[in-house]
């Protein structure tokens, strides 16, 4: 019994000491030497400060600037809270979010209809992306807004459209960030 128990306590010791320091010491030492944007948070900077996360979407409001998909993650894009808000299709919070949101954005573009991720949420209520679609239909309130031509705007929606993963996984999407992020480079707001 004292021999079966303390071959116990050693395997303990032993699966800790290696689980659990070793084998995330090694992972992180990896993960920072082959990957370390990714490692640490895909981080964007824009003169020397960090602004957001290519990862991690944010929320826009004014009209100038192209707007995230809403987000059900606490009070918006809150990656402590992540998560979709769980509401069922029949639930009268949801349609009511969703037909006011519906409303507002075809107000913006009464001539195109409203892209679905422009009023549903993502699964993690963190989606960074929105479709060549949305990107599009916005295009534009941003073009007025900033005083460009919509075919100036289409181009830089166009160069920040990124393809299917592989060429056949998931659909092409634009970087909401990255695009608000080019369009302030290129045609700042006065």
């Amino acid at each position: 019994m004292k021999k079966n128990f303390m071959i116990s306590i050693w395997m303990t010791i032993a699966t800790t000491i290696l689980l659990g320091v070793v084998y995330p010491f090694v992972v992180t030492v990896l993960a920072q030497v082959l990957f370390p944007s990714q490692a640490n948070g895909s981080l964007i900077t824009l003169n020397g400060k960090v602004v957001g996360s290519r990862l991690i979407g944010q929320p826009f409001s004014s009209p100038g600037y192209f707007r995230s998909r809403p987000s059900a993650a606490g009070n918006g894009y809150d990656a402590q809270n992540s998560g979709g808000s769980n509401l069922g299709p029949t639930n009268k919070s949801l349609i009511d979010r969703v037909s006011g949101d519906a409303q507002k954005a075809q107000a913006e573009n009464p001539a195109s209809p409203v892209p679905m991720d422009l009023i549903t949420t993502s699964g993690s209520g963190l989606d960074p992306h929105i479709s060549p679609a949305a990107a599009a239909f916005q295009a534009p309130r941003v073009a007025k807004e900033r005083g460009m031509t919509e075919a100036d705007v289409t181009t830089l929606i166009a160069k920040h459209t990124e393809p299917r993963q592989l060429g056949f996984l998931g659909e092409p999407r634009v970087n909401v960030l990255e695009l608000n992020l080019d369009l302030d480079a290129v045609h700042p707001m006065h």
